[in-house]
């Protein structure tokens, strides 16, 4: 796809400073490319990027295309040793960063020389792109579709995180794919605020945007308060984003002025139906939610009758839910009046595709991770769903998102939703966290802007109010933050909180009495007290203290 820009003028990436040309796109990436061989040493061609959203993340990315090296996108929301665990995990034998990453990296062993890391802002970087400015675009004799191209890091809300592979053939696919299903066209001008080490902006994104020759616009990072401003100065008509960064975005002040912008659709995954609603209803834009995740895509058919938070319709005949130990399909939904399901521990399963096994490409290294996913030769996703009545698919969260309270199953996620309707709500993440005699209880953290003034009463009335949240979904605890947690991709950080519990200096409040819900602050009696139930049943390691 890169090699059709050449010679194309049509602007390729843009940032508040300056314009490139998709011609000079792919004339940069084959500097990069040329530079990368000429740093190239045996072992995997495996290249990390530590930057944020910058035209150089770009070039690196269309210069690994052109060379046959390999993409690591390295979050830089991680820290120590997680961070240094990932990087020698993925056999980074050059990285690529700025003074910023280089001190990030400091102190670690990464199994590199000093001069393995290749520092953007630097004086030395310069001179070396000036070395290789006349570079000509030209693919590697080696260079086919199977030649894999990403390590994507999967997000790491529930668990450890691993390295999916992608190959050039795959995120070509991908490309034409999506631009058919979500419009896209050369004319579109793409907002990139989601980060570029993640599938969401690559695939999503500026894959689409080279295959159609469309504009690609680069912000740092996403902030809420600059993303209408940004939509304004680039004349944005297409952008991505997860459910977190929508729900900061909504919880912005209301303007009267809010639709006058040029955007025409967004695409994202696991944003509330509240605010898909208003984000539409605020600034005039259609909203795509999408399914799909890092490891694979294409289970979900769009349908324009799909009711609110069915993600459309199965996409063949291959995708099912089912009992992970039965393998049995399971039960179709009965929903309410609100959506809910009534008969959950019937139909809630988990998402297979059972002609996809040979289209996921496999995870780096991690044999075990693979044959969770390949099974019976069927794929499966690792994430809970549903199938209504009138057949239409669900999203009901990932496998970890479970909660089994008195025997009965329900989902995070869609207590989520729930929580997420009140109007101080910026953010949550719902979690299972265990009962100090068996089972889970539910917790949850939430994200005000001030939770010093948290009214827990008000709260407690809300939850009363909502006639969909059954007996057994309402958190036992409450976490307030005034700034939960979150992956480079904006996603709650649940294994962080999971962990933490009600072990944490934020506000705790805890479920007193019966009946309707009722919530006290923890004290630190409150919480040596729990612990000392814990371990009266002997439960006290499930809470890692």
């Amino acid at each position: 796809m890169l090699l059709d820009r050449v010679g194309d003028t049509h602007p390729g990436v843009r940032t508040r400073e300056r314009t490139w040309s998709w011609d000079a796109v792919v004339r940069e990436s084959a500097t990069r490319a040329d530079l990368a061989a000429a740093h190239r040493v045996p072992g995997p061609f495996h290249i990390g990027v530590l930057l944020e959203n910058t035209p150089e993340f770009l070039f690196w990315l269309g210069g690994a295309a052109l060379a046959g090296a390999t993409i690591v996108g390295i979050n830089p929301t991680r820290r120590g040793a997680e961070l240094e665990a990932e990087i020698r995990y993925v056999d980074c034998q050059l990285i690529v960063t700025d003074a910023k990453g280089r001190d990030q990296l400091a102190g670690l062993d990464l199994g590199l020389d000093p001069d393995r890391l290749l520092l953007v802002d630097s004086k030395e970087y310069a001179d070396e792109v000036a070395e290789y400015a006349n570079a000509v675009p030209t693919r590697a004799a080696d260079v086919g579709p199977e030649s894999l191209f990403l390590l994507l890091f999967t997000s790491g809300t529930t668990g450890m995180s691993k390295a999916v592979r992608c190959s050039q053939g795959r995120l070509a696919r991908l490309a034409y794919t999506n631009s058919a299903k979500y419009g896209h066209v050369r004319e579109d001008v793409d907002y990139c605020c989601m980060p570029l080490f993640h599938g969401n902006a690559l695939m999503a994104l500026w894959a689409p945007a080279l295959a159609n020759g469309a504009t690609v616009c680069l912000t740092p990072k996403f902030t809420a308060s600059g993303f209408l401003p940004d939509v304004r100065f680039f004349g944005a008509t297409f952008f991505t984003y997860v459910g977190k960064a929508l729900g900061y975005l909504m919880a912005t002040p209301e303007e009267p002025d809010d639709a006058d912008n040029t955007l025409v659709r967004g695409f994202g995954t696991e944003a509330s139906p509240e605010d898909k609603v208003e984000f539409v209803r605020r600034f005039g834009a259609e909203l795509f939610e999408g399914y799909g995740s890092s490891e694979g895509a294409g289970s979900v058919a769009l349908d324009p009758n799909a009711p609110e938070g069915a993600l459309g319709r199965p996409a063949n005949e291959h995708i099912a839910i089912v009992d992970p130990e039965t393998l049995a399909d399971k039960a179709r939904a009965q929903l309410d009046e609100h959506g809910r399901v009534l008969n959950p521990d019937e139909a809630i399963g988990e998402m297979v595709d059972k002609a996809g096994a040979g289209k996921f490409e496999g995870y780096y290294k991690n044999e075990k991770a693979l044959a969770e996913r390949i099974r019976h030769g069927w794929y499966w996703t690792g994430d809970l769903g549903y199938i209504d009545e009138a057949g239409f698919i669900y999203f009901a969260g990932r496998k970890g998102d479970w909660i089994r309270v008195d025997g009965e199953n329900t989902s995070a996620l869609m207590i989520e939703r729930i929580l997420k309707r009140h109007p101080d709500v910026v953010a949550c993440g719902v979690f299972a966290v265990p009962d100090p005699r068996s089972g889970d209880q539910v917790m949850a953290a939430i994200e005000v802007d001030d939770p010093d003034a948290f009214d827990a009463g008000a709260f407690a009335r809300f939850l009363g109010e909502q006639s969909d949240l059954g007996t057994k979904s309402a958190p036992r605890f409450v976490r307030v933050s005034a700034d939960l947690p979150v992956t480079g991709s904006n996603k709650v950080l649940k294994r962080q909180l999971q962990t933490e519990a009600w072990h944490t200096r934020e506000a705790v409040f805890r479920w007193v009495g019966r009946g309707a819900p009722e919530y006290l602050p923890m004290t630190d009696a409150d919480r040596k007290a729990l612990d000392d139930e814990f371990a009266a049943y002997g439960r006290l390691r499930f809470l890692g203290v």
